[in-house]
């Protein structure tokens, strides 16, 4: 079973009947026959292959299962925000918000596009807003249809987090786990992570999007992605979001191999730094702040930015073949450095450091699976620190 195969009044009336443990008051709840309850738990059980109730003469007392899908469920349909949605009506939208067309659409999920128009406008009409406007020869979502579809993802995610806990509970582990990297998590703390767990768990799926804090934020949010890994940001970037450190990265200023401050033993002056030009992250990022930060202590005008990246490949390219400085972590390059390709020119002043950590949703409750999954990002950020 997949989460868009889930009938979402067949899940309303479970919720109602877990929580009330009566097929009358569930039948109260969702204004729904007390047969036409029984039938609906019953499809969902056929669909899931577990029971999701005991039958007993007091009432139906819920299973393992149930206990698991009922808060999912729950949260679900609390996201989702209407009993007027059906399932076809939520899956075409979405299908049209991630296509960004009627075509788009159509070619994804195989619906014809003139179901696809008579899915999105019942929706429409049944939330009473508009959600899709023209744009051109284009069509483009209102604010309130960006609105919709975050939360509709955000419930897909919930109802696939439910399923791969229901699998758990048959003794199989499926599921995905969306991973965000940002650039310094890809050198050593999120390779190793992965590798960890993919040992321990080979049958589940890891995806790993790399970008900035940027690109990746938005998809946290929507729940395309579960967590994203890299520096922390000051200030937070929302009471949405939380950042959990897991260790202090220091990073240190970095040239080509035989770089004209190479081999001083010290670090050069401030001044000498500034000769030079520079590649270093976009303004908005920890990094770049810490850059800027270490020329203001020490009163030397900040030097010119020729280069801004914060891609480490095309940065280490660029210090080999130039006599270009950086401020970056040595963990991330690592292997050119013990190659010799380029070389330490020294620590700045002013502590500059970076917390790498986690950000993930505030509420996200992550599934027995997704917390293996922390706990060996945690475990490798523990040997980080010790090394």
């Amino acid at each position: 079973m997949d989460a868009s195969d889930f009938n979402l009044r067949h899940l309303a009336a479970m919720v109602a009947a877990a929580e009330s443990g009566s097929l009358s008051a569930a039948a109260r709840r969702v204004n729904l026959t007390q047969p036409a309850i029984t039938q609906g738990v019953s499809k969902l059980e056929r669909g899931l292959g577990l029971p999701l109730f005991e039958r007993r003469p007091g009432g139906m007392e819920p299973t393992d299962a149930a206990r698991i899908l009922a808060p999912r469920a729950a949260a679900a349909l609390a996201l989702i925000g209407s009993s007027r949605v059906t399932g076809p009506q939520m899956r075409a939208f979405m299908a049209l918000a991630r296509g960004g067309s009627y075509v788009a659409a159509a070619a994804a999920t195989g619906i014809r596009e003139a179901s696809l128009h008579r899915a999105v406008a019942d929706l429409a009409l049944g939330l009473g807003h508009r959600l899709v406007e023209r744009r051109g020869r284009g069509i483009a979502l209102t604010a309130r249809g960006l609105a919709v579809a975050r939360r509709f993802r955000l419930a897909e995610a919930e109802l696939k987090a439910a399923l791969s806990e229901l699998a758990a509970l048959q003794g199989r582990e499926i599921g995905r786990i969306a991973i965000g990297a940002m650039p310094l998590s890809r050198a050593r703390l999120l390779p190793n992570a992965v590798a960890a767990f993919h040992r321990a768990h080979p049958q589940v799926d890891l995806s790993i999007a790399e970008g900035s804090h940027v690109e990746l934020v938005g998809p946290l949010r929507d729940g395309e992605i579960d967590l994203m890994l890299g520096a922390l940001r000051d200030p937070s970037p929302g009471d949405d979001l939380v950042q959990t450190p897991l260790f202090v990265d220091r990073p240190v200023v970095l040239g080509r191999s035989g770089h004209p401050l190479a081999g001083r033993g010290t670090m050069p002056a401030m001044a000498d730094l500034a000769r030079f030009a520079w590649v270093v992250p976009p303004e908005g990022t920890p990094l770049r702040a810490q850059w800027r930060r270490m020329f203001d202590l020490s009163g030397v005008a900040v030097p010119r930015v020729a280069i801004e990246s914060g891609s480490v490949i095309v940065v280490r390219q660029l210090l080999i073949q130039t006599d270009f400085l950086t401020l970056l972590s040595p963990d991330q390059v690592a292997v050119e450095l013990e190659a010799e390709w380029i070389c330490r020119i020294g620590t700045p002043p002013g502590d500059p450091h970076r917390t790498i950590g986690i950000t993930a949703r505030a509420g996200w409750r992550p599934t027995p699976l997704q917390r293996r999954f922390v706990a060996s990002v945690e475990a490798e950020a523990k040997r980080i620190i010790d090394d």
